[in-house]
């Protein structure tokens, strides 16, 4: 092999290897969230990087997230789906119970503030 096809390769091998780190980036989104249920008690809603999510609430809730605009979007083992969103500088989140649209009004709302 050559010393240019080398380097060539080894370019190449960089370019790639940067380009799949980008598409592994974290969210802003990702890591844990302050919230209050629909009782007003406060739990905790941990999003991980792998798109799992897991909440604090009662016996554990579990599911999956994935990130729409500005806003987390968790689908619970139970059906019921929460949104986390950005509205200027703070961070809101939205319970829907099984079968509601989520373009409709939510179940429970609450602020959401990233855990320390």
């Amino acid at each position: 092999m050559s010393r240019n096809t080398m380097v060539a390769a080894i370019a190449a091998a960089c370019i790639y290897g940067m380009a799949s780190v980008a598409g592994f980036a974290a969210s802003a989104l990702e890591g844990t969230w302050k919230v209050k249920d629909t009782a007003g008690k406060p739990f905790e809603i941990t999003l991980s990087g792998s798109g799992a999510a897991k909440a604090t609430r009662g016996e554990g809730m579990t599911g999956t997230w994935k990130e729409e605009g500005n806003a987390a979007v968790i689908t619970w083992d139970s059906g019921w789906t929460t949104k986390i969103t950005k509205e200027g500088n703070q961070y809101k989140k939205a319970a829907y119970r099984k079968g509601e649209a989520l373009d409709g009004p939510p179940t429970n709302t609450s602020d959401a503030e990233r855990a320390k």
